[in-house]
C-alpha cells in the first residue's frame, strides 16, 4: 500500500512541476509580445553600424610613407605597396598600393599598427560584386570616402537606432558623420 502512495505523491509531484515549467514558459512569451520587431526591410532600411566596426579601409596616399609595416603585420600578407627608392633625398616614394578585399579578413591589424595614421576603418559593408576582380581596390578607390548610412536621404533608419544613437552621443544625427 505505501508504494503505491508514494508513487501516486512522486506523480502529484512530476505534475506540479510541468505545470510550473509551462506557465513560466508562457509568462516568458507573453513578455516578448509588446516588443517591437527586429527584422529590417535590408534595401530600404539599413542598421546603423557601431562606433568600433570594421568595414572598407580607407587609405590616405599623402601621409604614406611605404614602410610596409601594413604588410608585415597582415596575417596574409594581404596589402600590395609599390614603392620607389629616390636616392637623392634617401626616401622611399609610394607608387601603388592596393588591397584584395575578396582576400581581406578584415582583422584591423594594418590600420591599428600603421605609424602615419593613413588607414581607417569605414562603415561600408556592402562589398558584393558579381566579378572577384572588382574587389581589388587601388589607391584611388580606397582613397574614395563611403556615403554615411546617415547622410543618404534614401534609407530610413529604424527609430530604435537613430534613439539610441543619440543617447549613446548625445548629439544629433545631422550634424555628425558617423565615419571617423
Amino acid at each position: 500500500m505505501f508504494p503505491m502512495i508514494t508513487g501516486f505523491m512522486n506523480y502529484g509531484q512530476q505534475t506540479v512541476r510541468a505545470a510550473r515549467y509551462i506557465g513560466q514558459s508562457f509568462t516568458i512569451t507573453l513578455s516578448h509580445t509588446n516588443r517591437l520587431p527586429v527584422t529590417i526591410q535590408y534595401p530600404y532600411q539599413k542598421s546603423i553600424t557601431s562606433e568600433r566596426f570594421r568595414g572598407r579601409i580607407h587609405f590616405e596616399f599623402d601621409k604614406c610613407i611605404a614602410c610596409e609595416v601594413c604588410v608585415r603585420v597582415c596575417p596574409i600578407d594581404l596589402p600590395v605597396v609599390d614603392w620607389k627608392l629616390e636616392t637623392d633625398i634617401r626616401k622611399k616614394r609610394l607608387l601603388n598600393y592596393s588591397i584584395d578585399f575578396g582576400i581581406c579578413i578584415f582583422c584591423g591589424n594594418c590600420v591599428e599598427y600603421c605609424p602615419t595614421n593613413c588607414l581607417s576603418m569605414t562603415e561600408e559593408y556592402e562589398l558584393s560584386t558579381y566579378d572577384r576582380h572588382e574587389l581589388n581596390y587601388n589607391q584611388i578607390a580606397l582613397g574614395r570616402l563611403p556615403i554615411s548610412v546617415i547622410g543618404d536621404y534614401t534609407i530610413q533608419i529604424n527609430n530604435y537606432e537613430l534613439d539610441s544613437y543619440k543617447k549613446t552621443t548625445g548629439k544629433p544625427l545631422d550634424s555628425e558623420k558617423i565615419t571617423n
